[in-house]
């Protein structure tokens, strides 16, 4: 069991790990990305991300503590020149892991670790998709909302031009003559005679 074992030693003996941990660290800052194993990507990325949040306050002292990890001037100049500008408002998060399928030889699980701010594709790709219109079958609660607000003032305006339209028609109609209250009274008399006879 593994319990309280947080850190992957990746098979190497401590001096070899640090190693390569501040080598990839360097190659990272240096590319912007790199492939490898995902389980070096893992441990690569709790390496470096420590550094590039050190990297926000330029001075001496964060320069030289650096530099005892990264162990390469070329790729502490490049981190705080340009890396570090860009992460600036970045709070944590600066890299990101993609997994790219297996390796031919050894099948082993393969991954890409890149700069988050650094991929241009993917802040294009970001833009692109806010702009661009999306086709859905369902509808959101906004589109919902506006279209119910749509039907009901349809049916407003509709109701409003038929009470219109039958105001309009009773006012155009002649009322009908009141009938006189002669005729009124007999159809009541016939009626009445009507019923005697059925009596007897």
């Amino acid at each position: 069991m593994r319990h309280r074992k947080k850190v992957n030693h990746l098979g190497r003996k401590s001096g070899h790990r640090k190693a390569m941990l501040a080598n990839m660290a360097s190659s990272l800052i240096i590319h912007k990305r790199i492939e490898t194993t995902v389980a070096k990507a893992k441990a690569l990325r709790v390496y470096v991300e420590p550094l590039i949040t050190k990297s926000k306050l330029d001075t001496t002292h964060s320069r030289r503590t650096v530099f005892a990890y990264l162990k390469d001037k070329d790729a502490v100049s490049e981190l705080f020149r340009v890396v570090s500008p860009k992460i600036a408002d970045r709070p944590g998060g600066y890299t990101r892991i993609l997994k790219t399928g297996f390796r031919a030889g050894d099948a082993a699980d393969m991954a890409m670790i890149e700069l988050v701010d650094f991929n241009e594709l993917a802040l294009a790709g970001t833009t692109k998709k806010e702009e661009k219109k999306t086709t859905r079958r369902g509808r959101s609660k906004a589109s919902k909302a506006k279209v119910e607000t749509e039907t009901a003032e349809k049916v407003t305006a509709d109701q409003a031009q038929a009470a219109d339209e039958k105001v309009t028609a009773t006012e155009e109609q002649p009322k009908p003559k009141a009938k006189s209250a002669k005729a009124k009274a007999k159809p009541a008399t016939e009626t009445v005679a009507a019923e005697e006879p059925a009596a007897e």
